[in-house]
């Protein structure tokens, strides 16, 4: 059965839907999406008829209190990963200097290395509560394109589904996710396209880091993230599709 049609927020899809064949996910188990602070009463009832009981938010503190959930009668966890890129970004205007849009893809791949070097344990906080309960979950952060890109990435291949196939749900981002109207913070029209678009190279700096820095993903999900075998098996158990 399709999801209904919710079109705020515009990234919000079952990760079961465009994992592939094999192995398949139960459906309406997870769900990725961008923020819930501006739900109107529609899409809010619409995902509550998903039966959501948990939200897992990666939003920085700031952007938290920007756009409080506004999804009824869930447990919200908070893993706060602070978006560095807006300080970034602020320190090449304010330097006087134009930011071009390769300036942005340099600083978007720093970000997803900073998620291997500098937040591996708000991941592993994040698995560790989807191994608490199969309870019907919505992990996102603001735009639900980095932080939870990066996050639906080390679920899917940590219950052994393709890279190709990450890689097209990861991108899938780009059909969903409406950009912002007005320029941002300034910046050239070209450069907003990058910031709020995902791109392969983007994901692919987070992995070139866990394997400069970990020797691989299983290692990584082993060692950085705690998921050994008896881990790994109860994920299988809780969110792939058994016949």
């Amino acid at each position: 059965m399709p999801l209904p049609s919710i079109t705020n927020p515009s990234n919000f899809r079952d990760l079961a839907a465009h994992a592939g064949s094999a192995p398949r996910l139960r459906r309406r188990v997870l769900f990725r999406s961008d923020h819930l602070g501006a739900l109107d009463e529609n899409d809010a009832r619409q995902i509550q008829a998903l039966g959501i009981r948990r939200v897992l938010d990666f939003r920085g503190a700031d952007e938290r209190t920007a756009a409080a959930c506004m999804l009824p009668d869930v447990t919200v966890r908070s893993l706060a990963i602070e978006p560095t890129i807006v300080q970034q970004i602020k320190g090449f205007t304010e330097g006087g200097r134009p930011i071009t849009s390769q300036d942005v893809v340099g600083l978007m791949q720093d970000t997803y290395r900073g998620f291997v070097r500098g937040s591996t344990h708000r991941f592993a906080e994040f698995f560790a509560h989807l191994l608490e309960s199969d309870d019907p979950t919505v992990f996102h952060c603001t735009a639900g394109k980095d932080r939870t890109g990066f996050a639906a990435a080390l679920v899917l291949r940590a219950l052994g589904v393709s890279q190709e196939d990450v890689m097209r749900d990861y991108l899938l981002t780009n059909e969903r996710l409406k950009a912002p109207t007005s320029s941002l913070w300034g910046l050239p029209p070209e450069a907003v396209g990058v910031l709020y678009r995902v791109q392969p190279d983007f994901l692919q700096a987070a992995l070139d880091a866990v394997d400069a820095d970990y020797g691989g993903l299983e290692n990584y999900l082993r060692e950085g993230l705690d998921l050994g075998a008896p881990e790994r098996q109860r994920l299988r158990a809780l969110y792939l599709a058994h016949e």
